[in-house]
């Protein structure tokens, strides 16, 4: 079983349909009291439903005490849950829901950073615990369903999955990391006029990066690293992983050295697909 929730106006209904697209068997709005219940149901399908998702939020009081019993309920019970948590920073909440006019359901009569606000202390806890934080700041609704796609697209016996993303420091840290590497210590391909134009994935930047000093020793030092990082990870239950690389936009260090990562972990057989955040915002 999936639990897909987080903050409100973060694409919860987006993802939802996303896992609608794959397969899932999708159920919105449902109580955390109701999740033990849901997957008896499925269990008794005879192999008919396989994968049920269950879309939960807070608008229950008791939203977080409710959940945290049914899921210590359903892994008592040996249902198998990972949770998918999605976030936006307090701006862009704020700009989704002031386009479509309507109120935060924790606001009452405060604003809308009140209600993102208690939200936030809500389901704190939740979001440290979820097996997947998707950051929606920058995802229009295809690039959402697509990093849905990537996370629960495939059955989930499979052990640890890496994400290796891109970013540009410019545009902020990305939320949803749980690692991240600084490539702003090599020379600037930005400042070489026929370069700047071209991105991290035409070979004349790529060329250009990996010649300056200590460029190959830090990426394969890095991927030597995460091949003693990730049987931990899977030791502990983790099944994704995102290793964010960022430079100054985003567009040219951070993007070569994320591709030539993304190749040295496949030939060290870990499970692994890469994402630039913000190529192309240039």
């Amino acid at each position: 079983m999936a639990l897909v929730t987080g903050m409100s106006g973060a694409g919860r209904s987006t993802a939802a349909h996303a896992l609608e697209d794959l397969g899932w068997y999708v159920v919105d709005n449902l109580p955390p009291s109701l999740l033990p219940r849901l997957a008896d149901l499925g269990g008794r399908t005879s192999g008919e439903v396989e994968r049920i998702a269950a879309v939960v939020d807070v608008r229950s009081l008791a939203f977080t005490a409710d959940l945290r019993a049914a899921v210590e309920d359903l892994h008592a019970h040996g249902s198998r849950t990972r949770t998918l948590f999605l976030d936006a920073t307090d701006d862009v909440l704020v700009r989704r829901f002031e386009s479509n006019r309507r109120p935060h359901p924790l606001q009452g009569i405060g604003r809308i950073l009140d209600g993102i606000s208690a939200e936030r202390r809500i389901l704190e806890e939740l979001r440290a615990a979820a097996d997947v934080v998707l950051d929606t700041s920058t995802l229009n609704v295809h690039q959402l369903a697509d990093a849905v796609a990537r996370h629960f697209g495939a059955e989930d016996g499979r052990g640890l999955h890496v994400t290796v993303m891109s970013f540009g420091y410019k545009y902020g840290l990305p939320v949803d990391a749980d690692l991240v590497a600084d490539c702003r210590f090599l020379p600037n391909p930005h400042w070489v006029p026929e370069l700047r134009p071209q991105t991290g994935r035409d070979a004349p930047v790529r060329d250009y990066v990996f010649a300056q000093p200590g460029a190959e020793e830090f990426v394969t030092g890095y991927a030597q690293l995460l091949q003693v990082i990730a049987p931990g990870y899977e030791r502990e239950g983790k099944h994704y992983a995102t290793v964010a690389i960022g430079c100054t936009g985003g567009k040219h260090r951070s993007v070569a050295m994320s591709e030539r990562l993304t190749g040295l972990l496949r030939e060290r057989g870990l499970d692994v697909s890469v994402a630039h955040r913000d190529l192309g915002r240039e």
